[in-house]
């Protein structure tokens, strides 16, 4: 049957107009007050993949602290969540607590909801405390082995976007306390900050993996071993996460040294339990370990697991402590040096650190990172990088453009000269009976040390800067 062109119109009408009423609207009554002025306010859900700033779901701004949206999404239950933008300002509790995917059931046709937002995961803070160089990979990257999710923050070294090089790993544990105090729970570590500033003394970079705890898996996730008292006993599954699972993501997505002599681990408390379980467990992935703050009490499996495993490959194992810990911290941290030695490791693979002021706190991993970071990852650097200034021997000028000019004393007999590269690579030496000017035209821009010696003392080391 042909239908005429008025009832063709008069049914397209009819589905245009039931469509137009197949919405859903959405309306946000109350705002927390430390909302930042202007802040665009966006859902994000699994009805637009989870993008927390997508432009066709910005919430319009009533103009009297109430906002609204109005959309067509499938029918059935969808999940939600409103951001401001990314996932670092995605709602939650008044106290900026974590709060679980907001759900509701859309069943078609013309229907409305009124909600109200009781916080921002930021603090309502604008902007966070972490550097330009840090981003959040993913707020909800997949454990498959625990069936959960979690936030991954990434670093990056200063001068990724302009070089083609490749970067060193450290996975870093507790990610909310690494780099933004709106995200930590005692205050950040600041590890971008002071990557940074090494980076500009010289320091050839790192990429850093931080990986935020569960929450109240926390204790389960960061101990192999169960306590009776406290719990533990997924520490298996969540190394083979960050072993099989996220150290191949980022080696496929960033420019990695992905050999275990470029891989690294590190935590403190019960973070640092678990990355000295990685790195003992997988010493073919990891070769070295920050280890803060251990809590080796939670399971005397710690040390019968070294015992056990032995060495298997060279490691570097960073062991800190503060005096004003625990009774019996200090104790047991010596007691796990003492174990890795039993176990054939050497104590040129340990560095064994104890602070009188040393505290179970955010402040004192902060003060220390640096110093730990350096020994793991650039230990020639470590020891370069302390300048030792020698009033017997100048040296000029500084910067310089081809040639330097050593001045030593009369005082001071033969001396060795030795110039390293930022990687601590040896590119120059030479021998100075008293004083003399050295050809540098064919190094490259950039910061290298000189290091001055006789009879293998050294005398003078310095940072210097051709330009």
């Amino acid at each position: 049957m042909k239908l005429s062109p008025l009832i063709i119109t008069i049914m397209l009408t009819m589905l245009l107009s039931k469509t137009a009423f197949a919405q859903l609207t959405i309306n946000i009554t109350s705002i927390p007050a430390n909302t930042p002025a202007g802040s665009d306010i966006y859902i994000a859900g699994s009805f637009n993949s989870w993008d927390p700033s997508d432009t066709n779901y910005i919430l319009t701004d009533n103009g009297n602290g109430t906002y609204q949206i109005t959309f067509s999404p499938s029918t059935g239950n969808i999940e939600f969540k409103f951001t401001r933008g990314d996932w670092a300002t995605v709602e939650g509790t008044s106290a900026g607590g974590e709060i679980s995917n907001r759900t509701l059931n859309y069943s078609g046709g013309s229907q409305s909801v009124n909600l109200s937002i009781a916080g921002w995961k930021d603090g309502g803070s604008s902007s966070g405390t972490a550097a330009d160089n840090v981003f959040i990979m993913d707020a909800n990257f997949s454990i498959p082995q625990l069936g959960r999710t979690r936030r991954i923050w990434v670093y990056l070294p200063k001068n990724y976007s302009q070089t083609t090089d490749s970067f060193p790993v450290m996975y870093m544990q507790d990610g909310q306390n690494l780099f933004d105090a709106n995200t930590s729970f005692s205050g950040e570590w600041e590890v971008d900050e002071s990557l940074n500033s090494l980076f500009d003394d010289g320091d050839n970079g790192v990429i850093i993996i931080g990986i935020d705890n569960g929450g109240a898996y926390r204790i389960d996730e960061y101990s192999a071993w169960i306590n009776t008292q406290y719990g533990g006993g997924q520490g298996d599954e969540y190394t083979d996460f960050i072993v099989s699972t996220l150290k191949p993501h980022i080696d496929s997505n960033y420019r990695t040294k992905t050999e275990r002599d470029n891989t690294g681990i590190m935590g403190s408390s019960l973070g640092a339990l678990i990355s000295f379980y990685a790195a003992i467990e997988h010493q073919d992935v990891f070769s070295k370990v920050g280890v803060f703050s251990p809590s080796f009490w939670f399971s005397d499996s710690a040390y019968t697991h070294v015992q056990n495993k032995g060495k298997q490959y060279n490691m570097s194992f960073y062991l800190m402590a503060g005096q004003q810990e625990s009774a019996s911290m200090i104790p047991k941290l010596s007691q796990m040096k003492s174990t890795l030695l039993n176990a054939g490791f050497t104590n040129s693979e340990i560095k064994y650190v104890t602070h009188a002021d040393g505290q179970h706190s955010e402040w004192y991993w902060r003060r220390e990172f640096p110093h730990a970071y350096i020994w793991l990852f650039n230990p020639l650097m470590s020891s370069i990088n302390k300048q030792v200034i020698n009033d017997k021997i100048k040296i000029s000028p500084n910067p310089f453009s081809d040639f330097i000019t050593v001045d030593i004393d009369n005082s001071i007999s033969d001396t060795n000269i030795m110039i390293y590269n930022i990687e601590g690579k040896l590119v120059q030496s030479a021998i100075i009976i008293k004083s003399g000017i050295i050809n540098l035209q064919e190094l490259d821009k950039g910061i290298y040390f000189i290091q001055i010696m006789d009879n293998n003392k050294v005398l003078s080391t310095q940072k210097i800067l051709k330009q």
